[in-house]
């Protein structure tokens, strides 16, 4: 069937919902959490607080090693997550990330100043990873502004908010719990990006 992938991003961790379309109409094709760090590395959860007391050297290099790495096991995750909806012969039409603000041009310098700057570039980090992750696996990228989701969720899928959410609800008494925010915000990305590449 055709599936869209929908990702919410959290430090260290993200929900993935993949909805398939058939002739019967929308299911939850899969539903669970990925993790974006290392075993053992609980600090690259927030590797800007991690090196919020290093010398500067010391901290840009650890921000460096936090980034490299989430982005690593971004890419990883993804393939695995492809690799199972290939098994399946499913056909991926597109992967939807939520997104957060995009963050100013600071250096690691200008981030460990200001302590929500951390909180900040920690937000963006793991986001960008997974759309990094996406395009390395030749997905195609939609990339959803969060705090826009409910405006463009409405224009996209041409219902009011309250009856995607219905739409989400039911999907969500289909897969069984969890299904919480995080799960009901991951599918709307992902029914947006469906409905965009099959319209």
């Amino acid at each position: 069937m055709k599936v869209a992938l929908g990702l919410k991003a959290h430090s260290g961790w993200a929900a993935l919902v993949v909805i398939g379309t058939t002739r019967e109409g929308l299911q939850v094709v899969d539903r669970r959490r990925i993790e974006l760090i290392e075993d053992g590395e609980e600090w690259a959860k927030m590797p800007y607080h991690a090196a919020e007391n290093l010398e500067a050297s010391e901290a840009r290099a650890l921000v460096k090693r936090g980034a490299e790495s989430a982005h690593r096991v971004a890419a990883r995750q993804m393939r695995e997550v492809v690799a199972r909806l290939h098994e399946r012969k499913d056909d991926i039409v597109a992967c939807a990330v939520l997104t957060p603000d995009p963050m100013p041009s600071w250096t690691t310098e200008q981030v460990l100043a200001v302590h929500f700057r951390m909180h900040k570039a920690e937000g963006v980090l793991f986001p960008d990873a997974l759309c990094r992750a996406a395009e390395a696996c030749d997905l195609t990228l939609v990339s959803v502004p969060e705090k826009q989701l409910d405006s463009i969720a409405a224009k996209k899928l041409a219902a009011p908010m309250d009856k995607v959410m219905q739409t989400v609800t039911l999907l969500g008494k289909s897969a069984g719990a969890p299904w919480g925010k995080d799960q009901k915000t991951a599918t709307v990305a992902a029914l947006i990006a469906l409905r965009a590449r099959i319209a």
